[in-house]
């Protein structure tokens, strides 16, 4: 995320001008905007500065050294040791292979039976982990395939898992950026990263060539450009604001001057990530009518605050248009990942000579146009029918109590100094931060509402956007697993650093804004007791993390230890 200026540095005082919701808060007194903004000779008045208020361009070297740290932290949990275990562990058996077949051939490919793979997901995540392959080589003793890498050659594990730890690392970065723009605070900011990198349950996604880690990234990175696209819209009214503009006056006359400079590129690049995240996997799906509704309603509150007299009217009327686009680069985005099985011959259902049985057609150009959507009628009759039983298949409700993690490898082998040993690389929520969600998830939404404040809606809808759609197919009995709820987890996260930032921010003051603990002060002990708190609790994280952290590396340790660290017992085994 681009940033700049701390929010901790005295002075920094626009970083404290944080809008909430459009309206003045509970401590401000209204005032109502007039011609020219409200500024009387042709400028925006104070408390419309205050609400336009977003984090300077200015870079800020402070900010930019404390993600490092929180970036490098992440870097070397997700990279030291990689390539253990050795062979392909869970669904690696599919994803492995077809990232191998993409690069090789453009397509997922069976190399064992030479013949096409059938498979149910978009290809941009296994293009991601073939790129790992490609870089640093590839082997398959069932398939009869050894390659060695482009770049150098590893142990294959280290291939077919860089991309994900590379992915995982860099949505630690992302969270940090988003955070720190979000909450105007470089340690709200670092907080929500290391949480994030202290996760378990991140942990292993970065360090498995599964999709869902990259269907995390994208679907952040989505909401990152969104979160500056808001800002970049505030800073535009502000300056016309600034120029003199009249908002109450009818048509173009009361609106920010035009062109393509002031275009909502970052809007239009969340269009191309969110494609990107239904190319991993469709479930992104559930968060496109959640954005389009965070921008519509971030479009009316910055054209209320500025005195428009009809921003529903207006916000539609100009915004519409730019979302559609957006919806266009979304759908070419998605289909432009499909280039390797447009432009070849050779993957499934690619043409209709080859499956006489399927309503496919070879016409030129709209010929794999139709197949394709063929395949996707396929692909998504597969998923619809998902009610197989399977061991580690868990409900929506039990994924944030941890009620039942897959198990990614186990192996009793190895020496640990022990008679009986275990290896485990679980896929776990660090206990700690988890069982904090939901609480924390209640205390957002009362704070929200108490504060009218923007960032907590967007989180609880973001966090409803990656949860509750799977609560309806429960209903149906789908197989679902809990690592369907990753990309929800960069939100949860969130929302805990929220709460953080409410128990340490002055009596009144907005969450993240900064100011000195001062004894004496209305608010002294109970911010020094919330700082107190919310340290004291990223520190627990932290342990508990360290504790469980051999169950999520498949480190090998006496069985009685790895007995000791399954707390739900039967659930976690």
């Amino acid at each position: 995320m681009t940033s700049a200026s701390t929010a901790q540095s005295p002075s920094a005082e626009p970083a404290k001008m944080v809008e909430v919701t459009g309206e003045p808060s509970p401590n401000q007194e209204p005032t109502a905007p007039s011609a020219g903004g409200g500024g009387g000779g042709g400028g925006a008045s104070a408390v419309l500065r205050r609400r336009f208020a977003t984090v300077d361009a200015q870079v800020d070297r402070f900010s930019w050294l404390a993600t490092a740290v929180v970036v490098a932290i992440a870097a070397i949990l997700r990279f030291v040791g990689l390539s253990s275990p050795k062979g392909k562990i869970f669904d690696e058996t599919y994803y492995a292979k077809d990232g191998y077949g993409l690069i090789s051939r453009g397509v997922e490919w069976n190399y064992k039976d030479n013949v096409p793979s059938y498979v149910v997901h978009p290809p941009l995540g296994k293009w991601l982990i073939g790129l790992g392959e490609w870089a640093f080589g590839y082997q398959d003793a069932e398939s009869k395939v050894s390659v060695p890498g482009h770049l150098m050659t590893t142990a294959p594990e280290f291939g077919w898992r860089f991309s994900a730890a590379v992915i995982g690392t860099l949505s630690v970065l992302l969270l940090v950026r988003i955070g720190r723009r979000m909450f105007r605070s470089t340690v709200l900011g670092c907080a929500a990263g290391l949480l994030l990198a202290l996760d378990g349950f991140h942990l292993v996604l970065s360090r498995a060539a599964l999709l869902d880690i990259f269907l995390l990234f994208f679907v952040l990175a989505a909401f990152g450009a969104l979160v500056l696209d808001r800002d970049a819209r505030r800073r535009r009214w502000a300056r016309a604001l600034d120029d003199g503009l009249d908002p109450s006056q009818p048509g173009r006359a009361g609106r920010p001057p035009t062109g393509w400079r002031t275009w909502p590129w970052w809007r239009l690049a969340a269009g191309v990530l969110i494609g990107c995240a239904c190319a991993v996997k469709w479930s992104a799906l559930y968060f496109v009518p959640v954005f389009a509704l965070l921008v519509l309603l971030w479009e009316v509150g910055v054209r209320r605050s500025a005195g428009v007299r009809r921003p529903w009217r207006d916000a539609l009327l100009d915004e519409l248009p730019w979302l559609v686009l957006a919806g266009v680069l979304m759908l070419a985005t998605y289909v432009a990942t499909w280039s390797g099985w447009l432009l070849t011959d050779d993957g499934y259902y690619r043409l209709a000579s080859a499956y006489p049985s399927a309503p496919l057609s070879d016409r030129p150009v709209i010929g794999p146009l139709i197949n394709l959507f063929e395949y996707h009628r396929a692909a998504y009759g597969f998923h619809a029918q998902l009610d197989d039983a399977h061991k580690y298949q868990s409900w929506p409700w039990q994924w944030l109590l941890l009620g039942r993690p897959v198990a990614f490898h186990w192996s009793g082998d190895g020496a640990c100094g022990a008679p009986t040993c275990a290896s485990e690389i679980l896929l776990l929520g660090t206990p700690l931060l988890w069982w904090s969600f939901l609480p924390a998830l209640v205390a957002l939404a009362w704070l929200g509402l108490a504060r009218r404040d923007w960032r907590a809606g967007a989180i609880l809808l973001t966090v409803a956007a990656g949860l509750l759609p799977w609560f309806w197919f429960a209903l149906d009995g789908r197989t679902m697993f809990s690592f369907y709820a990753a990309p929800a987890l960069p939100f949860l996260v969130l929302a805990v650093v929220y709460v953080l930032g409410a128990l340490i921010a002055p009596a009144g003051g907005d969450v993240g804004e900064v100011a000195p603990l001062v004894p004496g002060d209305p608010s002294y002990e109970r911010r020094l007791v919330g700082s107190i708190a919310a340290g004291a609790y990223v520190l627990l994280v932290g342990l508990c993390f360290a504790y469980f952290y051999p169950i999520f590396v498949g480190k090998v340790i006496p069985y009685s230890d790895w007995l000791s660290r399954m707390w739900l017992d039967g659930r976690w085994i």
